[in-house]
């Protein structure tokens, strides 16, 4: 690599490949140290992506930083913290009041954050192309780096309307999701010892009954532990738990995640998730109103890559960020708060390298993205996968809902663990528990 800034043949000092909150952070994090910023992503905006829609304080928090307004006005809502419901009962669990982390989580629906997202990075000095999806990376002939992508111009029904480009850059980041077709083309693959989760949801019109307050403006983010296939009680306990998240506007998010240790426990399970949450939404109070009639738009579901499941996070040119690196909590399958801290810790190994004088610095100094993010998730990371392992069988799922929860000092814990909100140094005895643990584990 000779330089970091564009050079004369480039078309910008870093190509961002999808516009998602790992992209978008990405872009605008560069763009905000001064780089020329491609963006580009095959859909155009809005668009709609499954995700329980759920954001943490973690997230909040990194929102914060990149300068995203937060207000009601704005299009968000707030919520107090989790109500955990398992075994006919409840728990009001409000997020940690931390030096880290805001006291409040937010929810807004991923049609309209991620184009709010990717409108913040064009308001930073990204470029960014809609309908321009791209095919595979662009390699130097010689070194076989990454030096820029295979793109391909869309029509608005997704078919090629225009001739294929190409478009250079010094750095690529990969921020394609899930499938992440980019880093597969590259030769890096999904690791098959890593969980992975499945999440299924959709869209309910809540009513509002006298003196209650209706589902789309309920203060907390609620989670059932105990995820039933069929009535509760008197059927299967699956690993995984459902979720009613209000988004302020009339309608709640609805659906069900669950996890295996391995895609291959997942894959033998062969469990019909839309059915489930069907069921599942079946068998809920009918003062919910989670009904046919109420239901708005179709059950959508989405593959949850978790624990670092590909890597190297940067190698010639390259880097992964978000989804397409596996940044999901196996704890409670969020990927937002992760891909919005790749995109910030990523956008700084850039600017930095750019300040190198050489080569090798260079590379180093991008390799730096790679450390970052492990020591800060890797431990993390680890503690999930074994969380996972203990809870995919049910007869510990079941233990543990029945004896564990009801105690103060557990249910601190375990907020404090599966929200990974906690004090990475200093905070109170469980803070320092949970920092402990994830620097004496094996990094994932």
């Amino acid at each position: 690599m000779k330089h970091v800034h564009a050079g004369r043949d480039d078309d910008a000092d870093v190509i961002v490949v999808g516009a998602g909150p790992a992209g978008a952070a990405t872009a605008h994090w560069c763009a905000s140290a001064g780089l020329d910023v491609l963006l580009l992503d095959k859909a155009a905006f809005p668009r709609d992506k499954v995700c329980g829609d759920g954001l943490t304080p973690r997230a909040v928090a990194e929102l914060a930083r990149m300068g995203v307004g937060t207000q009601a006005e704005d299009g968000w809502i707030r919520n107090r913290g989790l109500r955990v419901v398992a075994g006919e009962r409840s728990w009001e669990l409000p997020w940690p009041d931390l030096a880290s982390f805001p006291g409040y989580g937010m929810a807004r629906a991923r049609m309209t954050l991620d184009q709010r997202l990717a409108q913040h990075a064009q308001a930073s000095g990204a470029k960014l192309l809609e309908r321009t999806k791209v095919t595979g990376p662009l390699l130097d002939e010689r070194s076989g780096r990454v030096v820029g992508v295979h793109a391909q111009p869309l029509d608005a029904r997704g078919r090629a309307d225009q001739p294929a480009t190409t478009y250079r850059a010094p750095v690529v980041v990969a921020a394609d999701g899930v499938s992440s077709r980019f880093a597969t083309a590259l030769g890096i693959t999904r690791r098959d010892d890593r969980p992975l989760g499945t999440a299924v949801r959709t869209y309910v019109r809540t009513e509002t009954d006298a003196g209650v307050t209706p589902r789309h403006e309920d203060p907390w983010m609620e989670s059932h532990l105990e995820l039933w296939d069929g009535a509760p009680g008197t059927s299967n306990l699956l690993p995984g738990y459902g979720w009613i998240f209000a988004l302020g506007d009339g309608t709640a998010n609805v659906g069900l995640g669950a996890v295996s240790s391995t895609p291959a426990r997942q894959s033998a399970a062969g469990t019909d998730y839309r059915a489930l949450l069907r069921t599942w939404m079946r068998n809920a109070p009918g003062a919910w109103g989670f009904d046919a009639d109420n239901q708005v738009g179709p059950v959508r579901g989405a593959a949850l890559p978790m624990g670092f499941n590909r890597g190297p996070l940067y190698a010639n040119g390259a880097l992964l960020v978000g989804d397409s690196a596996g940044m999901i909590s196996p704890f409670n399958g969020e990927g937002i708060a992760y891909a919005l801290q790749a995109g910030r810790v990523a956008a700084d190994a850039v600017a930095q390298a750019r300040t190198r004088t050489t080569d090798d610095a260079r590379e180093r100094t991008l390799g730096t993205y790679a450390d970052r993010m492990r020591a800060d998730l890797g431990g993390y990371y680890t503690l999930g996968r074994w969380f996972v392992r203990l809870i995919e069988h049910p007869q510990v799922m079941r233990v543990c809902v029945r004896y564990g929860l009801p105690r103060p000092v557990v249910m601190r814990f375990v907020l404090k663990l599966l929200s990974d909100c906690y004090e990475p140094r200093g905070g109170d005895w469980v803070d320092r528990v949970i920092a402990g643990l994830t620097r004496i584990v094996p990094a994932a």
